[in-house]
């Protein structure tokens, strides 16, 4: 019987010599990491495709052998700065706030890592952060067709000395090929000395709940298990990845991954948007005020699906849901 390290070990082999052929075609860019032993693919759209909204085919192949092969693509130069800086002025005001709240706040695994949702106002919900088309093409080309975008949250990392585990996002019995795809937007420039995430770069493509200790609805649900990161260790290890601010990075919901120590007194914040797919049975919906009705109903006109509720005048969204009050399984 093949152990999940020979399993794991055939895979990695066989697909990257798939991958290097793609790299000498010159399809995409890559990023260092501060190793320099493994890459996150880049690509840096022209300025035709950010004016259209969608990637060449060239693009969106090199996007999609990423995801496929690594999990992650990052798209470089495609959100303007202007609109992060203001964005990120009134989160960290809002981040504040929530850590004042210390053991009562919204953080994930430990006080360091906090889950934030953005300000539900318009002026600071820019169409180019949240609704990104040329990440909704890679998506809807990843997840074979219009996608479902039903979480908009954050995660705030703030001076710490401890990170997260190890972990999924996907803690349950989830399928087996892609169904969903995270858009993460940093506000600032994103680096290991801040807390960028740790990648553990193609382990969506074996991902299994068996991976994994604690169920969902425990706190710290979905750790992946001490030896299997030692197998997958020896294999692949993990990067930290530098990401420039006005960068986005599409990431499979399956892959590895863990937030980080910010180890600098700068609140770093990341954006996460996810996009389902569209024959996916998620049963999530986003709870909005009446007056983000029309920008969200507009959204939902052009490459997204967003099922969200407008009853109430009035949310506030620093006592938003966190953690494992949001449930990303599918109806059986």
């Amino acid at each position: 019987m093949k152990t999940f390290t020979s399993i794991a070990r055939h895979s990695l082999q066989a697909s990257q010599v798939r991958w290097n052929i793609v790299q000498r075609r010159g399809l995409a860019t890559t990023v260092s990491t501060p190793s320099g032993s493994e890459r996150i693919f880049c690509i840096k759209p022209e300025s035709t495709e950010k004016r259209e909204g969608s990637l060449s085919q060239r693009h969106m192949q090199s996007a999609l052998e990423a995801l496929h092969h690594d999990g992650i693509v990052m798209l470089e130069d495609v959100i303007p700065l202007n609109l992060l800086d203001s964005l990120n002025e009134r989160m960290c005001k809002d981040t504040k706030t929530l850590i004042g709240r210390g053991e009562d706040g919204p953080f994930n695994y430990n006080l360091g890592n906090l889950q934030q949702s953005p300000p539900y106002e318009a002026k600071y919900l820019s169409p180019e952060i949240f609704f990104n088309p040329l990440a909704t093409s890679i998506t809807t080309a990843f997840l074979g067709g219009k996608p479902t975008m039903s979480f908009i949250s954050s995660n705030a990392a703030v001076k710490a000395k401890e990170g997260q585990p190890v972990h999924c996002d996907a803690d349950f019995d989830h399928p087996s090929i892609p169904f969903a795809a995270v858009v993460n937007v940093g506000l600032i420039d994103m680096e290991p000395k801040n807390g960028s995430t740790e990648q553990w770069l193609g382990t969506h493509s074996n991902a299994s709940i068996n991976d994994q200790q604690g169920a969902h609805g425990e706190r710290a649900s979905g750790r992946i298990k001490e030896d299997l990161l030692e197998q997958r260790r020896n294999i692949r290890p993990p990067i930290q990845p530098y990401v420039k601010k006005g960068s986005l990075l599409v990431r499979d919901l399956r892959l590895w991954h863990a937030g980080m120590p910010n180890t600098t007194d700068e609140i770093r914040i990341m954006l996460a948007m996810i996009h389902f797919a569209p024959w996916y049975r998620q049963r999530m919906k986003l709870d909005l005020p009446k007056s983000l009705k029309m920008l969200f109903e507009q959204q939902s006109r052009l490459g997204l699906s967003i099922p969200a509720i407008f009853e109430q005048d009035h949310i506030d969204h620093l006592n938003a849901g966190f953690g494992n009050s949001f449930d990303f399984d599918q109806d059986k």
